[in-house]
């Protein structure tokens, strides 16, 4: 069995409006909660071994805060995440490494949400389905439960057993 979580990168800002989108940096709000998400994973025994995440700037800069939490993890930044489809990670997820127990993507809505919303079996957590449905907001995080290979994973194909959005910390 497998364990993906997909983790949408934590608050940015908008400061900087001659800033690219892809350069934005995290806001106040998003340096104070992604630490907590990564506490919030190894507290409940959810550490990758392996992560994949955008190239923005937002997200490695999560992922650079949630990591102290979780140890040092193999990392693959990718640049085809930044602003994908959920069939665009989707792809990157298949391509993960096959020995990969517990596999971390930190990337961006609306792919993020989209992907989730298809990966979610009929066995799903049905409170954790109905906050994914609301909205995933900056910084949350989706469990899933996965019994196919990486390479094998499709629609219907995961368990959501856990959402948890940096304002339920």
């Amino acid at each position: 069995m497998r364990e993906l979580l997909l983790l949408r990168h934590a608050k940015s800002s908008r400061d900087d409006p001659s800033l690219a989108d892809f350069d934005r940096p995290l806001s106040a709000r998003g340096r104070r909660d992604a630490p907590g998400m990564g506490a919030l994973a190894d507290a409940r025994g959810w550490r990758p071994d392996h992560v994949i995440a955008s190239s923005a700037r937002r997200t490695r800069e999560t992922w650079d805060l949630a990591r102290p939490a979780l140890g040092n993890v193999a990392t693959r930044y990718d640049e085809t995440l930044y602003d994908a489809s959920a069939t665009a990670i989707l792809a990157a997820i298949r391509a993960a490494p096959p020995g990969a127990r517990r596999l971390l993507v930190i990337g961006h809505n609306p792919g993020l949400e989209d992907l989730a919303a298809i990966l979610a079996s009929d066995r799903s957590d049905a409170g954790a389905l109905a906050l994914l449905r609301e909205k995933f907001p900056t910084g949350a995080l989706a469990r899933f439960v996965v019994e196919a290979e990486w390479r094998n994973l499709a629609g219907g194909g995961a368990r959501l057993t856990d959402f948890v959005r940096p304002r339920d910390l």
